[in-house]
């Protein structure tokens, strides 16, 4: 048995020619389905569906969201209730799966970690291919560095930005979650994307006390073109 864990940036478009290698010889391509308006399952049957490779959907189990201050438990019960929903199909039909991941495996993304739990518990195999992360997309299309030069970038979530900040970080990718209140950052910059590599895609740069309203008007008309909103963004202390 074995599974590749496959980085698909943030569509068909990005797969890369490591990826479709791996994606023509896979049997099966195992992914979460969360019901409803899921357009992630729907990227990875466009992917899938390219190399003529079965989907098989696994119903996603809820996460608790009820107690913000124990994210933490939330987040490992979940995990622990994906890898019980992965095996049952995995021992069912062995072979060679794989699993597709937005962005890059490497980052905010579970699939590693779940398939090293599944890997105790069956004879498998596995490896990971790195796909195209949001923070290079945003790069990309601002056209700019992430750091300045000899300088770090610290990559954050939108629920620790706060923090990160009062902890002293001034240059900041920030990734996950809903745009945050940049009240006190107006003489910050921000290099802002959503949906990136799609058709909704928007971007917005400047001073965050001159585009503020910008994004989020433009997360708003993404809102409505896609039904979603993923955004990333790099945010820069003043010099």
């Amino acid at each position: 048995m074995r599974v590749r864990i496959l980085g698909v940036g943030m569509g068909p478009q990005h797969v890369t020619a490591e990826g479709a290698e791996a994606l023509r010889g896979v049997d099966y391509v195992v992914a979460a389905d969360k019901g409803g308006d899921d357009h992630l399952l729907a990227a990875r049957r466009e992917i899938a569906r390219a190399y003529g490779v079965e989907v098989v959907a696994v119903p996603d189990p809820e996460r608790d969201r009820d107690d913000p201050a124990d994210y933490g438990r939330a987040v490992h019960d979940w995990h622990a209730a994906r890898v019980d929903a992965y095996e049952t199909v995995l021992r069912e039909r062995g072979g060679t799966a794989a699993f597709l991941v937005w962005g890059d495996p490497s980052l905010y993304d579970s699939t590693i970690r779940v398939v090293e739990q599944l890997a105790t518990r069956l004879p498998l195999e596995y490896d990971v291919l790195p796909g195209i992360g949001a923070p290079q997309l945003l790069a990309a299309r601002h056209r700019i560095v992430l750091h300045p030069v000899g300088r770090p970038v610290h990559l954050t979530t939108a629920r620790r930005l706060r923090e990160d900040i009062a902890a002293g970080q001034t240059n900041l990718v920030v990734m996950l979650g809903s745009m945050p209140d940049l009240t006190g950052l107006e003489d910050w910059w921000i290099w802002w994307g959503a949906n990136l590599g799609t058709e909704s895609e928007e971007l917005v740069a400047g001073r965050v006390g001159d585009v503020r309203a910008e994004v989020l008007a433009a997360r708003d008309r993404v809102k409505v073109a896609a039904g979603w909103v993923m955004d990333a963004y790099l945010l820069r202390g003043p010099a």
